[in-house]
């Protein structure tokens, strides 16, 4: 399964893909960060690049950060529009979105959904067999987004898949 985890953020959009199948350790296929010019054409300047990695990278499932509520309005206001752009984008081709709290993803990859940022970065290192960690933190926290879904959306996949069959035998 092929997975593009989202960060999303208006300045800087971390984006990553992997591939991963049970059993079997994620691998890294890209990452980067977004960065969109100030302006009325931001929201399109990201659109148009997550629309490319789309293309390119051809994945199975889209993970992007679910907002929280955060003290300052305005930073959630902007997160919220880059996630609705990522979303929008993966709809448009029939992908799966899921939606993950970063306490989520944190617990997924770390084992707590307390960890912090050098927490979380030092185990999609070791998880992803990097020797540098990715950058900037935003790009880490994408991949992160991409292994919980990896782990998550498959575990979750069985479950239902188990759920239909259990459905099938009454």
């Amino acid at each position: 399964m092929r997975v593009l985890g989202i960060d999303p953020g208006l300045t800087r959009c971390g984006i990553g893909v992997i591939d991963g199948t049970a059993g079997k350790p994620p691998v890294l296929a890209a990452a980067d960060v977004i960065r969109t010019p100030a302006g009325a054409a931001r929201l399109l300047a990201l659109e148009t690049e997550i629309d490319r990695w789309l293309a390119e990278y051809q994945p199975d499932a889209v993970a992007v950060e679910r907002v929280f509520s955060q003290h300052n309005v305005r930073t959630v206001m902007g997160t919220a529009q880059a996630g609705a752009v990522a979303i929008v984008c993966a709809a448009r081709r029939g992908l799966p979105v899921a939606l993950h709290t970063p306490s989520e993803v944190k617990a997924a990859v770390t084992g707590s959904g307390r960890a912090d940022k050098a927490q979380v970065t030092a185990m999609v290192m070791r998880l992803l067999r990097l020797d540098d960690p990715p950058r900037p933190a935003d790009t880490a926290d994408a991949l992160a987004l991409a292994i919980c879904h990896l782990w998550r959306g498959a575990m979750h996949h069985r479950l239902a898949e188990a759920a239909l069959r259990q459905g099938g035998r009454r």
